[in-house]
């Protein structure tokens, strides 16, 4: 079954009626949710979400904590009206590091709060509802929106813009940029996370599409956007976030007390005078937060619910939810089939929550391999924190917490840092002045910089180049494609390439010979172990499964897929010959290990060597 279908049961949870017969009375202001263990918070907000039809805005203590209640409330209600609000900053606001990504789902969703008609479910934690946000009215005026089929001219768009500060790109790949080609403009709106192409026909637009920076291939087609350029120097005179909301939205919080704590010492960093590394100068960034005094005069003006176990004032409406957290099992199977038939006999259903299907198979076979008839249900998709409802006698495991693997958030930021990695005029960013560099067609030369000349009246971005006797040559940054950096042995500077004679292209031949000659000779090579015939390895037994079940992280698409291919290589006749690569840190060893257990299985010694004393341990 599909993870959403959870939610149905507390759509019907009688405490759930109860809760949301509480929020429609509007005299009672403040309503304590008691006894939620585990996610069961998530999931009950979910139901009064869907139930209510009122916008609600939960407050986290830190970013981690919304990050997670973030994820779970993804995975019941989808992504369309459940949003993030982070802080602008990548770490404590004293820094002044900006996120461009945060800034995307900040403006993101203050484009839409104000939008008539459409409930919000908000995630957010002390830290960003401490920054000021733009008033409603500024946001308006610094809006441009863009609707197809409208009669507008593209020069006019071009110089709206550039008023509103957006920099003139040959690609865009980060927020705040706009690209125009022929009838064609991109825009990277802060206001989402993939940019625009709009598509003119005259002073008609044409089509809206969403693309994706790495691949340049649209994602969806749009009747309607709205352009918003980045708004942090317009938040000096701004307001707070909790002003900027809807008179009707609802604030949950987790521990009110601490989120009041953690915005005034938020307040208090941004007011300590601090003086960054590319700075010179001390910088002040209290105008840019509130006070807990002012946060807490503001949260009056709405009403809240607490899902805590002690609020921070009597309660006007208590409703209790008899649920308990999924207890830690450390991989011990002896202990997980003892709680499961426990729950069985109390007549609970059980549920196992995986985000992989191949998951939940395992634990069902390592079950059928013990003699055991476990009657459980698959869920595909999982949350973060199992628990067990004892009203509905549901019980709700999820496999990371079965087997002790570490659960990881994902937000809707990604494409945007994404997009600015992938581009290779980043990756020229990082080029110093005398770096070699190697030219598809020219050969080897030196990194000059980057100059810009007037080409027939326009001004253009080239990279330049310089070869033997000073030669130089201009590479347009249309043509990037065609540079690499140059890699060869440590210590040793190449030589230097000639333009213009050809030697370039006589060493480019030399070396495809060269390389026929290897190819021809691995030809026969391979050909004569075709012949040969090697030991098969048996199919997986339930150990191999339990096993593979234990790792503490969840798989990653080229793990599972090199997995796969090497169990198929030993479980076949023909002698293996596979190389797997991968940088520090992605689950080479985890793979390794997979195969040497699948050769033990067998009898097999397995000798494995690597490089330090501390992967060995």
């Amino acid at each position: 079954m599909e993870i959403e279908e959870l939610l149905q049961a507390y759509l019907s949870h009688p405490k759930t009626a109860a809760a949301c017969a509480v929020l429609q009375d509007e005299a009672l202001r403040h309503v304590q949710l008691k006894g939620l263990a585990g996610s069961a918070g998530a999931m009950v907000a979910a139901a009064l979400f869907r139930q209510t039809g009122r916008s609600f805005v939960w407050v986290m203590n830190d970013a981690e904590e919304a990050g997670y209640f973030y994820h779970d409330l993804t995975r019941l209600c989808g992504n369309e009206n459940v949003l993030y609000f982070p802080s602008s900053y990548r770490r404590s606001i004293k820094y002044g590091q900006l996120d461009a990504g945060n800034e995307i789902m900040r403006t993101e969703l203050l484009s839409r709060a104000k939008g008539e008609g459409e409930s919000l479910l908000v995630v957010t934690y002390p830290d960003a509802i401490a920054e000021k946000v733009i008033s409603h009215d500024e946001l308006m005026k610094n809006t441009i929106r863009i609707a197809a089929g409208e009669q507008l001219d593209l020069h006019f768009l071009q110089e709206a813009l550039y008023e509103y500060g957006f920099e003139r790109v040959d690609y865009v790949y980060e927020p705040g940029q706009y690209a125009v080609r022929g009838s064609i403009i991109d825009i990277f709106s802060f206001s989402n996370e993939l940019p625009y192409r709009v598509d003119f026909f005259g002073d008609e637009v044409e089509t809206i599409r969403t693309f994706h920076v790495e691949t340049q291939l649209s994602e969806s087609s749009q009747t309607q956007i709205n352009i918003v350029p980045t708004l942090y120097n317009k938040e000096k005179e701004g307001i707070s976030f909790l002003r900027f909301l809807p008179d009707k939205t609802l604030l949950g919080f987790r521990d009110f007390l601490w989120v009041k704590e953690r915005v005034a010492g938020v307040y208090s960093e941004a007011s300590a005078p601090f003086v960054p590394a590319a700075e010179e100068r001390t910088i002040d960034l209290s105008d840019k937060v509130i006070s807990g005094d002012d946060f807490l005069s503001d949260v009056l003006h709405f009403r809240r619910v607490e899902i805590a176990h002690k609020t921070s004032a009597v309660a006007q409406a208590v409703i209790e939810y008899q649920t308990s957290s999924q207890p830690g099992f450390r991989k011990n199977f002896d202990l997980v089939s003892e709680a499961f038939h426990t729950m069985l006999q109390d007549g609970y259903t059980l549920y196992i929550l995986s985000d992989s299907r191949k998951q939940t198979d395992r634990i069902h076979d390592i079950f059928r391999d013990r003699g055991e008839e476990v009657p459980f249900q698959p869920v595909k998709g999982t949350l973060h924190e199992g628990f067990y409802d004892k009203e509905l006698l549901y019980c709700y495991y999820t496999d990371h917490q079965l087997f002790d693997r570490f659960h990881k958030y994902s937000l809707k930021s990604e494409n945007a840092r994404i997009g600015k990695i992938a581009l290779s005029l980043k990756e020229l960013n990082q080029f110093q002045e005398g770096d070699y560099v190697v030219h598809t067609d020219h050969g080897i030369g030196k990194f000059c910089g980057l100059i810009r000349t007037d080409t027939n009246g326009k001004m253009q971005e080239f990279v330049k180049l310089t070869f033997k006797d000073d030669d130089i040559l201009c590479v347009s940054i249309h043509a990037l494609h065609r540079l690499s950096k140059y890699k060869g042995k440590d210590g040793e500077p190449p030589r230097i390439s000639k333009l213009g004679t050809g030697a370039w292209e006589r060493m480019k031949e030399r070396t495809k010979s060269r390389v026929k000659d290897i190819a021809r000779d691995l030809i026969k090579l391979y050909s004569q172990r075709k012949e040969e015939k090697g030991f098969a390895y048996s199919p997986d037994s339930f150990m191999q499964q339990e096993l593979e079940a234990s790792f503490i992280y969840e798989d990653t698409p080229d793990q599972s897929k090199a997995t796969a291919d090497i169990k198929a290589d030993m479980e076949s006749d023909v002698p293996m010959d596979r190389l797997i690569c991968g940088d520090v840190g992605f689950g080479k060893t985890e793979v390794a290990v997979r195969a040497a257990f699948k050769a033990v299985s067998d009898n097999k010694q397995v000798a494995v060597l690597v490089p330090t004393t501390v992967l060995a341990l």
